[in-house]
């Protein structure tokens, strides 16, 4: 069996697209997925499955969740290994203890690609923000304190390119990988 990990975009915000993750796990276990642990309320979900294709397992998440939830939600199925690969290739500056910096990954949701999102929200702020790609991923920090003035910030949450990603913090994603 594989150890998949699923990010459940927008979900749990504001308010808005509620799911519990006791019966998001009960959604998950009813799909035949085993050994299913949610982490925080932000729907991460780690499980296990023999199947080999994350766009099938994806697409079953997402019917799922529509009619368990009522909801369309975008969902972001990877392998821990290949999350943990992902992890091993972040930049020196990403991730560290500096606690004035905060750390993200940004996972695109194909068929985005990282030039496409590049186009579409420019140039990182070169004094309070960073930016890496490798693979599906683009690793990304910037100042706490200056936050809005970057940006990256306000362009990820805008409703086109948001629809392109899901966004997770650096002490999220290294917590997934260890469960």
């Amino acid at each position: 069996m594989k150890r998949y990990i699923a990010f459940l975009r927008g979900v749990n915000v504001s308010g808005k697209n509620k799911v519990t993750m006791a019966e998001l796990k009960k959604g998950f276990e009813k799909l035949d997925f085993r050994e299913v642990n949610t982490y925080l309320n932000s729907g991460n979900v780690i499980f296990c499955c023999d199947k080999d294709d994350t766009e099938q397992i994806t697409k079953q998440i997402e019917i799922m969740i529509k009619n368990k939830f009522y909801l369309d939600i975008t969902v972001v199925v990877i392998l821990r290994e290949e999350l943990k690969e992902i992890l091993r290739n972040a930049p020196q500056w990403w991730g560290n203890e500096n606690k004035e910096i905060y750390d993200n990954i940004i996972f695109l949701i194909p068929p985005a690609t990282f030039d496409e999102v590049y186009s579409e929200i420019g140039e990182p702020k070169e004094e309070l923000e960073k930016i890496k790609a490798y693979k599906e991923a683009i690793f990304w920090s910037f100042s706490r304190k200056d936050y809005q003035k970057t940006n990256w910030w306000s362009k990820t949450a805008n409703a086109k390119i948001g629809r392109k990603l899901t966004i997770r913090t650096a002490n999220t994603v290294r917590k997934l990988v260890s469960m």
